[in-house]
């Protein structure tokens, strides 16, 4: 009888090991093979008339890569040169400059990274809870959780115009 329960609790305890669902923020490939959204289909290449090759630009992008948005002004009779100044569209500039009126950090995703790494790292407990549950982003980040319908009402009652919301379960 007790080899019995024995095996029966590494069975379910094996089982809770493995989850075969992983969460929709976990971005990374479960197979080994190719991501079927980074690949891209780009312009057929193209013999130019000179055979020199133009000076490497930093930033500069290949005149292969596709260009969906150009493309789609371009269908539609406009001119997709006019689309951005200075790497910013038009549309954008001024929100780009209402954003950065204090200044712009140029490596703030290396910052967050490594804050957000150092706040999870803070978040770890010693355990057995700790040891048996895999993902704990949701945990982590619940101090900064949005309640949707909490600030829906909150902006109704400001008088500001909102869409409709589907009813909260």
């Amino acid at each position: 009888m007790r080899k019995a329960i024995l095996t029966v609790l590494a069975a379910i305890s094996l089982a809770a090991c493995s989850s075969g669902t992983r969460p929709l923020h976990d971005m990374r490939s479960a197979s080994g093979g190719p991501d079927e959204f980074t690949v891209m289909p780009v312009a057929a290449l193209e013999i130019p008339a000179e055979l020199t090759l133009p000076t490497p630009t930093p930033g500069a992008t290949n005149r292969v890569d596709p260009t969906p948005k150009a493309d789609a002004v371009a269908a539609l009779g406009g001119n997709p040169a006019r689309m951005s100044a200075g790497g910013v569209p038009l549309s954008d500039s001024a929100l780009v400059a209402a954003a950065s009126r204090n200044g712009v950090q140029s490596d703030v995703r290396a910052v967050l990274a490594a804050e957000d790494a150092a706040f999870r790292k803070g978040k770890r407990r010693l355990g057995l809870f700790s040891i048996l549950s895999r993902d704990r982003y949701f945990k982590a980040y619940s101090r900064f959780a949005l309640d949707a319908y909490a600030e829906l009402q909150r902006f109704r009652n400001l008088g500001v115009a909102t869409p409709t919301a589907p009813p909260a379960n």
